[in-house]
């Protein structure tokens, strides 16, 4: 079943001296449960194409279908609540609250959407994350990979038609790369959960089931 569909999405920043095409017709569909790589340079337009994806930025032409839905038709207001339930956003740099601890984090977006917090939901959430014990700390408290983990929790929590990852791993060591990776891996094959991950790193890129490949806004391969 396809969950998402890309159709001839154009982005130009600028004009006349200053333009540039930061994406050229790009189109691709995606698979329900299916686990993506987008891989590019610096540059490349990877990052753009991302948060038009979900939503965050708005195309110069061209469609995005979203389990059936041309999120461009909706106003601003209806994109962003259709946003926090449909799509979960993780970025290289956390973006969690300082102020609030763990548990407080992940269930942020039910909060923002005055919905009940399931606690066995939570639970099972926390232990999947391995973060049963660290439920009651502050983001400052916590190691990178702790806190990019809570990071994916908050994606995974509101159950969202697709989980989009922005270099993920970017601003971690090693072994807590691996760590992400593998929850990634085993949020899509155990919770059947459809993510679409950015990343410049190749070996990180062949842990998905399909490895797209852009240059100068345009695909140039998919294996």
């Amino acid at each position: 079943m396809e969950i998402l569909k890309v159709k001839n999405l154009t982005k130009i920043y600028g004009k006349d001296t200053t333009k540039v095409t930061a994406l050229d017709n790009v189109s691709f569909s995606v698979e329900k449960g299916e686990f993506v790589a987008i891989v590019g340079a610096s540059g490349s337009g990877k990052s753009t194409l991302l948060h038009i994806i979900g939503g965050v930025d708005r195309p110069t032409s061209g469609k995005v279908f979203i389990d059936g839905q041309d999120i461009f038709k909706l106003s601003d207001d209806k994109l962003a609540i259709f946003r926090r339930r449909q799509v979960g956003l993780i970025y290289q740099f956390y973006n969690l609250i300082p102020i609030l601890n763990v548990e407080e984090n992940i269930t942020l977006p039910l909060a923002l959407d005055n919905r009940e917090v399931n606690k066995d939901k939570l639970d099972d959430m926390l232990k999947l994350l391995g973060l049963q014990n660290r439920r009651n700390h502050l983001p400052n408290e916590l190691s990178g990979g702790q806190q990019q983990r809570t990071s994916i929790g908050r994606a995974l929590i509101t159950n969202p038609t697709i989980i989009l990852a922005d270099e993920p791993t970017g601003n971690l060591d090693s072994k807590s790369s691996d760590e992400i990776v593998s929850l990634l891996k085993k949020s899509n094959k155990q919770l059947k959960q459809t993510i679409i991950m950015i990343t410049h790193n190749m070996e990180i890129a062949k842990n998905a089931d399909r490895i797209i490949k852009i240059e100068d806004g345009k695909i140039v391969e998919e294996e």
